[in-house]
């Protein structure tokens, strides 16, 4: 079987860990294009005529030793950790005392992770820290927390029974809104929690939230009430109870995302919200 030769496998193996170092531990497979078959008995694949082509060999040496390149030098600490609560444990010792975007130099206190139950069957994104959850370092804990915590309650849960955590992981100045590269360097981390946690459902907080997600630029009168396919996991859209604080007339939309989730859930569904 041909084997990549050892000068290739040594570039590709130091630029992904290039990109893990920048927090990006997801690679996606595109088709190689820009190969022709030549007609008659005896006939083998030639490329085309193009300097950024590689040699037809060279070309099947990466098709064949692709997997196992990959799966060598992008497995990531949690690998193989049975225990959810460790292998958690072990996302966030890989993130560290994070520099990788520009917030660390803008003022957060401390890195907010992520809190509740490693085996949560549920599992709540919103946007970024606040304030008060950049003192307290844990997600969702001021007055847009108390209301998330009585939402998770008129579901019949409590707390922790479900993980709480946010696409970004540290206070953006002024709790302006999180910029698009903030989002793509922090939200890898995120997608490790989820793969680790692998909750049945996941609720997106607000716009934010679902767009990065969901890598879909819509309004919520449009996310909402649809199931989406998140990596293999259902993923529901809902406002962000900082939103809801500001406009209470819409805790009856989002009552209704809710019982959505609750019935995927097996939950007792009820007409309204407990008080």
């Amino acid at each position: 079987m041909s084997t990549l030769d050892s000068g290739l496998c040594r570039a590709l193996a130091e630029r992904i860990r290039f990109y893990n170092d920048l927090g990006i531990y997801d690679f996606y497979r595109r088709d190689v294009t820009g190969v022709v078959r030549m007609e008659g008995s005896g006939s083998q694949t030639q490329p085309e005529q193009r300097e950024d082509m590689l040699p037809t060999k060279t070309i099947a040496a990466v098709g064949e030793a692709r997997e196992d390149l990959f799966d060598v030098e992008n497995r990531k600490p949690e690998f193989g950790i049975a225990d959810r609560a460790q292998a958690l444990l072990a996302v966030r010792e890989d993130l560290g005392d994070c520099v990788r975007c520009r917030l660390h130099t803008q003022g957060r206190k401390q890195i907010v992770f992520g809190v509740g139950n490693p085996n949560a069957e549920l599992m709540f994104i919103g946007e970024a820290p606040g304030a008060d959850e950049d003192q307290q370092g844990e997600p969702f804990v001021g007055r847009a927390g108390q209301l998330l915590n009585n939402m998770i309650q008129a579901m019949g849960l409590r707390r922790d029974d479900v993980y709480i955590a946010n696409i970004i992981k540290c206070r953006p100045p002024g709790n302006r809104t999180p910029e698009r590269d903030e989002c793509e360097t922090c939200s890898p981390f995120l997608t490790r929690q989820i793969a680790v946690i692998k909750p049945k459902v996941v609720v997106a907080l607000g716009a934010v939230a679902a767009r990065t997600l969901l890598a879909i630029n819509a309004p919520m009168s449009e996310l909402r009430g649809h199931w989406y396919d998140f990596r293999g996991t259902k993923l529901a859209v809902t406002y962000h109870p900082a939103f809801l604080l500001r406009d209470p007339r819409q805790k009856k939309e989002a009552w209704k995302d809710l019982q959505m989730v609750m019935k995927e859930l097996g939950l007792q569904v009820s007409a309204k919200p407990s008080e």
